[in-house]
């Protein structure tokens, strides 16, 4: 089989045969000029020009595809070789220089996103037609010179980087790693790392390195030996130290430049909330959480205990980097916990968890109103008798380098309880140390006065207590510039710091100066004393004291690493112990209220807040008729005693018409002048009060939810008792309860009846009174005696005597007057003596106003017989009659009155007072709903606070859940 030569020379060319010679190729070489390169430049590849190519004949041609399928996978193999090489190589180039890189993470949200975005929005490709080679390499900057800048900025970075971690091992030795066995192992993966020749070596720890400078440094001691190497051993460290702190200050204000970035407007994105806000919030809530399921709050924070005047107030101050709380000489200023959540922020400022206001901690009148703030609030959370509280105090700082982490400043324990103190002030500081030490994950931060003697202190004596073994306690000793200068033993110190004075174990321990007693002093010119104290003082220079053991600054980082540390290891514990609550809590909840929608003490505020609106407007749908016959009766309720006794039987002792309505006119003018208006108000707000309650305690069925009860009640009592009937309706209703009285025209037979109807109704109700009055005087009569076996006692007996005997002297004159004659009651006295009955003069008075009252009454009702047929004769004014019928007269003046007041009072209730009592209402609502303590007073049971309970362990749940995502993503 043939090929065509010029077919066949290429594969000739490319397939090797064992049996031919090879030929030598000419290699082909890209000749290409080098140009510069940029981002706006994309020039199109140089097509290849094609090599002339000879034509020959191979001598050998047999299995020419066979021979070119071999060559060509072993090119492949080549290919996928190359290829996992030079990625591996790729990659491990990618891994050195992004470890060189600084962690910008934090400060991606600095540029904004449209940068990102351009190629999108701009056309290079136009750019680089418009412009030429030249003028775009004008454009670009000159790289060369920039590698050169980087080099010599990353000489210059390389030994203090390498410095700060060393020196940072070194301070976080005693206190993070402080047992190499409980410390976790890292991942091989994590430990494995390659050289440049693509060897494996072992990455070094920020523990290897600490171990490293720790071994270096103490070799240097030993080889000095004596005073002199721990003389050097200490220059060293304070060498170590400043470094270190010189490149915290730079590191302090390039975060703050950058953070402040934001503020001036390069781009404008709200700010999630910081990882320690969101464990700020959490605590909050927990705070006022209680459970009953046992479920305790066991989250880590820094509680900071001491002695009183030892000094803890001041390093808290320190750490926060600001003079925030009030300051006393030797007095209890710290009397109620005070939670401050460090975070960090571009301004340094200050903030109460439930206010808006923020404090700017650069400005001292700032500060004073802070420290102001605080002692108000601790004065309203100490209760009436008490002096200290347990009444948390929640108040957020944020400002640049400060250490992220939560601390508790409690009140100063105590030995004796001095003059103007509650008598239990010792017992409840106690109780509420132990309440916050007594959490496990707490971190216990013991101040030590170092200015006194160690054998007065307290405290240790109590933290001890709390944590025998010292796993979670951070001894700070303070004042430690007036230990030097009036301890004679120097060496106490050190015996202090090392742990073998105090009989109490400590993580790690501190020695502090924070101040010189001055209370005006700034933070900065406390933190330069301190460190000068620290340079020239004896016990650094003689090794007493370790460079890591001293300043507020270390101390700082140590708290807040230990602080991360603990929450790292117990949040995700306590997340689980929330989701077992909520459990325990949604099956209790389905087991006792199924058909009921989980309502807590706020909902179910609104609820009944809606059913109360309505009740209230339910007043103004009630009819004029029915206000209206309820205003008459109860007014006349409220009167009638004093018509039938002040007017209408004194009037009725006249001898003759003209008397009678002389007298009723004077009594019925002074009645109207100075009481009946006031009683009318009176009754009219009275009025008002029963319906409104009608309306709030009517059962609506089945709907009826008698858990709203309380609170409805209290409503009502509150909004009557804020109710003040308008001043002018007196005078008006005066004058118009004043011309009705006047008025004596009947109109009509109607309206005649209608009045005697009254007088009959009024007389027989005043007929069974009085007899009623009179039966209990006398005690049972011979019926009740004898078929209910009922007897008199003698009292009664001696009054049945006296009335049987004064009811004879009335049938012998029954035009009696009302008043009984000093010979008449002694002509009945001798007449009960006959008998041997003894009675005084008093009883004998008192019997006979109800024996006449009762014959005067009935009397009336005759009489009221008679003039059922007087309309004729009134309307000829009794002309020619011996019939006056003055009482009835008197009567329908009275009714009348009634009505016309009744139709008054019902106008201004439906017209004015029912909108005011809903406004009241209204009111009382609002303040009511501010007033977290009325609604827990009022809303009550086990299923509000079933309610309550699982709204709480949700929400502490779900920002658990929050944090704990947001703790991993910054892992």
């Amino acid at each position: 089989m043939k090929f065509p030569t010029q077919r066949l020379y290429s594969l000739s060319r490319t397939v090797h045969h064992l049996y031919t010679p090879r030929v030598n190729s000419r290699r082909l070489h890209w000749n290409s000029a080098v140009r510069p390169y940029s981002t706006f430049k994309r020039f199109p590849l140089r097509t290849a020009k094609p090599l002339p190519l000879k034509v020959e004949y191979y001598p050998y041609r047999n299995f020419i595809l066979a021979r070119l399928a071999t060559r060509l996978l072993r090119i492949r193999y080549l290919v996928l070789g190359s290829a996992v090489g030079g990625g591996y190589t790729a990659k491990k180039t990618y891994d050195q220089w992004k470890e060189m890189m600084p962690d910008l993470t934090e400060y991606k949200w600095i540029i904004p996103d449209f940068i990102w975005d351009l190629d999108e929005h701009i056309n290079f490709e136009k750019i680089r037609e418009i412009f030429s080679d030249a003028e775009l390499a004008k454009l670009l900057p000159d790289f060369d010179k920039v590698g050169e800048s980087l080099n010599h900025l990353k000489s210059l970075l390389s030994p203090g980087e390498s410095l700060y971690n060393e020196v940072k091992g070194v301070s976080h030795l005693l206190l993070l790693l402080d047992s190499a066995e409980s410390s976790t192992t890292m991942k091989a993966s994590d430990n494995q790392g390659f050289d440049n020749n693509g060897k494996q070596y072992k990455k070094v720890s920020d523990k290897d390195k600490a171990e490293q400078l720790q071994e270096e440094l103490l070799r240097t001691q030993e080889d000095s030996g004596g005073q002199i190497g721990d003389t050097l051993y200490a220059l060293t460290m304070l060498k170590y130290q400043k470094i270190l702190e010189r490149l915290e200050k730079e590191n302090k204000e390039l975060r703050k430049q950058a953070l402040q970035k934001d503020d001036k407007g390069i781009h404008l994105r709200k700010m999630k909330k910081s990882l320690i806000d969101l464990y700020s919030e959490v605590l909050d809530i927990l705070s006022d959480y209680d459970s009953n399921y046992n479920t305790q709050d066991h989250l880590p924070r820094v509680v900071v205990v001491g002695d009183q005047s030892a000094g803890k107030t001041s390093v808290l101050e320190m750490i926060a980097q600001a003079r925030i709380f009030p300051r006393g000489s030797g007095e209890m200023m710290t009397r109620a916990p005070v939670k401050v959540t460090l975070s960090e922020g571009p301004h340094h400022m200050a903030m109460f968890k439930d206010s808006s206001r923020e404090f700017d901690l650069t400005k001292d009148e700032d500060l004073a109103a802070l420290r102001n703030e605080i002692e108000i609030r601790m004065r309203n959370s100490v209760k009436e008798g008490q002096t200290v509280s347990a009444e948390t105090i929640s108040l957020n700082v944020k400002g640049p380098g400060l250490q992220r982490m939560v601390l508790v400043d409690l009140p100063g324990v105590i030995s004796t309880v001095t003059s103007g103190m509650a008598a239990d002030t010792k017992d409840i500081i106690f109780s509420i140390s132990k309440a916050y030490m007594q959490n496990p994950n707490a971190i216990i931060l013991c101040i030590q006065d170092g200015s006194v003697d160690a054998e007065r202190s307290i405290v240790t004596d109590l933290v001890s207590q709390m944590d025998p073994q010292g796993r979670r306690t951070i001894f700070v000793l303070t004042k430690v510039d007036l230990a030097e200068k009036n301890l004679a033993s120097p060496s106490r110190i050190q015996q202090i710091v090392e742990g073998k004075l105090f009989p109490m174990k400590a993580l790690g321990y501190f020695a502090v100066v924070t101040g010189r007693g001055n209370t005006n002093e700034s933070i900065d010119s406390i933190k330069d004393y301190e460190g000068d104290f620290f340079q020239n003082s004896k016990l650094l220079k003689t090794g007493m004291l370790k460079a890591h053991q001293v300043t507020t600054k270390n101390l700082s980082l140590a708290v807040s690493d230990c602080f991360w540390k603990m929450v790292r290891e117990s949040v995700e514990q306590q997340a689980d112990a929330f989701k077992a609550t909520r459990f325990n809590l949604e099956t209790e909840w389905k087991n006792n209220y199924p058909r009921l929608r989980e309502l807590d003490r706020n909902e179910l505020y609104e609820k009944a807040k809606n059913e109360i609106l309505d009740e209230v407007i339910s007043l103004s749908q009630v009819t004029p008729k029915h206000w209206e016959e309820i205003l008459q009766r109860k007014l006349w309720e409220r009167v009638s005693t004093h018509v039938i006794e002040n007017i209408y039987l004194p009037a009725a002792q006249s001898v003759n018409s003209g008397t009678f309505n002389t007298t009723v006119d004077i009594k019925l003018k002074q009645w109207t002048d100075k009481q009946l208006p006031h009683k009318a108000v009176e009754v009219a707000w009275e009025t008002l009060e029963d319906e409104f309650a009608r309306f709030m305690s009517e059962h609506k069925g089945k709907d009826h939810d008698d858990i709203f009860d309380k609170l409805k009640q209290a409503v009502k009592d509150e909004s009557i008792k804020r109710h003040r009937w308008n001043e002018q309706a007196e005078d008006s209703l005066r004058v118009i309860q004043h011309n009705a009285l006047e008025d004596r025209s009947i109109s009509d037979k109607q309206q005649w009846d209608a009045a005697i109807h009254f007088l009959e109704e009024t007389l027989q109700a005043r007929l069974r009174d009085t007899e009623s009055v009179i039966h209990d005087m006398v005690g049972p009569d011979w019926q009740e005696r004898w078929f209910y076996w009922k007897s008199r006692s003698p009292e009664q007996h001696v009054r049945n005597e006296t009335k049987s005997e004064l009811e004879r002297l009335l049938k012998i004159s029954e035009e009696h007057t009302a008043y009984l004659a000093n010979d008449e009651v002694t002509t009945v006295r001798k007449n009960l003596e006959a008998k041997s009955v003894d009675v005084d003069t008093i009883l004998i008075k008192d019997t006979w106003h109800q024996v006449y009252r009762k014959h005067f009454l009935k009397k009336s009702l005759n009489h009221c017989n008679l003039c059922r047929r007087g309309f004729y004769y009134y309307q000829r004014h009794f002309v020619d009659s011996e019939l006056e019928c003055n009482n009835v007269i008197l009567f329908w003046r009275i009714q009348r009155m009634l009505a016309i007041t009744a139709n008054t009072l019902r106008q201004q209730l439906t017209n004015t007072e029912v909108r005011r009592l809903e406004k009241n209402v209204k009111e009382v609502l609002e303040d009511f709903a501010e007033d977290n303590g009325k609604k827990v007073q009022l809303l009550t049971g086990r299923r509000v606070q079933l309610a309550e309970d699982l709204k709480r362990v949700r929400e502490i749940q779900e920002k658990l859940e929050v944090f704990i995502e947001a703790l991993h993503q910054e892992k």
